[in-house]
């Protein structure tokens, strides 16, 4: 797999790493995306963290895909109310603002929605993951979908023993049918309804979070 292996994180080590790099997202249904590419300018990086520092405490894990900052930051709050570790799916290939252009038909998302591309991940299995029994899965919506790395991530892990929560982000597209599609492709674990929010609803998302009783 390109790209060097990242780790999940504690919410301690999570809480603790430097600031500073931009990152791209967007989403969208019917044609547009929702989480469209100008929305941040700039989001956290996270500093990779050795796989001793990671605590199933609670056996909770938030993974998310996030490409402009949105989604990194309502998981951000889901993780620290949930005291939840945290994995952030990234690809190996990052995408550049012109491949978000869903108003292009020929840049990369659009491309690799019509061709069913599952992009390659620098890490598909969090370290740890056989620990965790309780998984949180962010993404943006894309088209009406979940952002096409989901798929990869989704398809890449065993899902068996463990309950399911997803949520989403957008600009006014609820979560759909895309976290059905997602259980899917997974074959297995116990999916549970999902939910979504727009940018910046870090507290109402990590309330959501706290009333799920896991």
């Amino acid at each position: 797999m390109a790209g060097k292996e990242k780790d999940v994180l504690t919410r301690r080590s999570f809480l603790t790493v430097a600031v500073g790099a931009t990152s791209l997202f967007v989403a969208g249904c019917s044609g547009e995306k929702d989480e469209a590419p100008a929305a941040d300018s700039a989001t956290e990086q996270v500093e990779d963290a050795s796989a001793a520092d990671v605590s199933p405490a609670g056996n909770v894990l938030v993974a998310y895909f996030s490409a402009t900052g949105n989604t990194e930051g309502v998981a951000t709050a889901i993780a620290e109310r949930l005291g939840a570790d945290v994995f952030a799916i990234e690809l190996s290939d990052p995408y550049t603002e012109a491949d978000l252009n869903y108003n292009d038909d020929t840049s990369r998302t659009s491309v690799e929605r019509v061709d069913g591309t599952n992009p390659e991940l620098t890490q598909v299995m969090p370290n740890g993951w056989a620990d965790y029994d309780r998984v949180l899965l962010g993404y943006p919506i894309w088209w009406g979908e979940a952002a096409w790395p989901l798929r990869t991530f989704v398809a890449g892990n065993d899902f068996a023993g463990k309950t399911v929560v997803p949520f989403c982000t957008s600009a006014s597209s609820g979560i759909g049918d895309s976290a059905d599609a997602l259980a899917e492709i997974a074959g297995s674990g116990d999916w549970r309804e999902g939910e979504r929010f727009s940018s910046g609803a870090g507290d109402e998302a990590a309330n959501w979070a706290a009333d799920l009783g896991l």
